[in-house]
């Protein structure tokens, strides 16, 4: 055999770029899969409910002809193709659709699912509400707890004010022992590690802090001519009663 020109036409129309047959034959299994894709579906076997909707859709889109008896009558009491129905044309001109039910669930079954849907809505909307409110009252409740705390806190501060002012005033008059124990400062206990024995100890007054706060008060009052809450020591009773707002906090605000 002769061998080939590679310098000759024959040669030189072929498409010989790399990778080319490659190509070739990817596009050929694309057209064949497609190819045998189509086939597949023309041949494959339509199921029942296929059949039974392409004709049940075939009819639906047919217009109404002669042979059929409801819409023979029609035309023997003067209806027309394309009008609409009653005396003066107010009805409807196509049929009623149908409402295909495909599903094995009973009649009602969409309402009951629909209202359980809604009800179930409900219950979750209540419980945002029901938790909404419960943290506002949570809330409510640390503020109220927050303010009387608050306002404990400086009702013992002034307690501690006016045993302390109380102390001084009684040493002035040289009175050595208070009229109760709980009128003055308790000393401070240098040994810490007696705290036990003192807890068993019996308190001297089962009195609240405002109680004390309010009873110091009128001694200081009565006995020194003393207000806590003006800071002030007045001459006597009728000074302090003329000049002297009153005997409590709120009197002085």
């Amino acid at each position: 055999e002769e061998e080939e020109d590679y310098m000759s036409d024959l040669f030189i129309k072929e498409d010989v770029r790399p990778g080319l047959p490659m190509v070739r034959r990817v596009k050929e299994a694309i057209q064949k899969e497609e190819k045998q894709k189509e086939a597949n579906e023309k041949n494959r076997q339509k199921s029942m409910k296929e059949e039974e909707k392409e004709r049940r859709d075939l009819v639906l889109k047919s217009a109404l002809g002669s042979e059929n008896k409801g819409f023979a009558l029609l035309q023997k009491m003067g209806y027309k193709s394309g009008q609409a129905l009653g005396k003066s044309g107010e009805g409807i001109v196509e049929p009623i659709p149908l409402n295909i039910k495909t599903g094995l669930s009973g009649i009602g079954h969409e309402e009951l699912k629909k209202r359980k849907a809604e009800e179930k809505l409900e219950n979750y909307r209540q419980k945002l509400h029901m938790k909404k409110q419960a943290n506002e009252q949570a809330a409510d409740q640390f503020r109220i707890r927050f303010k009387n705390k608050q306002e404990e806190r400086k009702m013992e501060g002034d307690l501690r004010k006016s045993q302390r002012a109380c102390q001084q005033l009684d040493m002035q008059k040289d009175i050595d022992i208070p009229k109760e124990t709980w009128y003055w400062l308790e000393p401070e206990e240098e040994d810490k590690n007696d705290e036990e024995d003192k807890e068993d100890e019996c308190t001297s007054s089962d009195l609240s802090v405002s109680e004390k706060l309010h009873i110091l008060t009128a001694y200081l009052r009565e006995h020194h001519f003393y207000c806590i809450w003006c800071g002030t020591t007045y001459e006597d009773s009728e000074d302090l009663s003329s000049n002297c707002p009153g005997d409590s906090a709120a009197d002085h605000d």
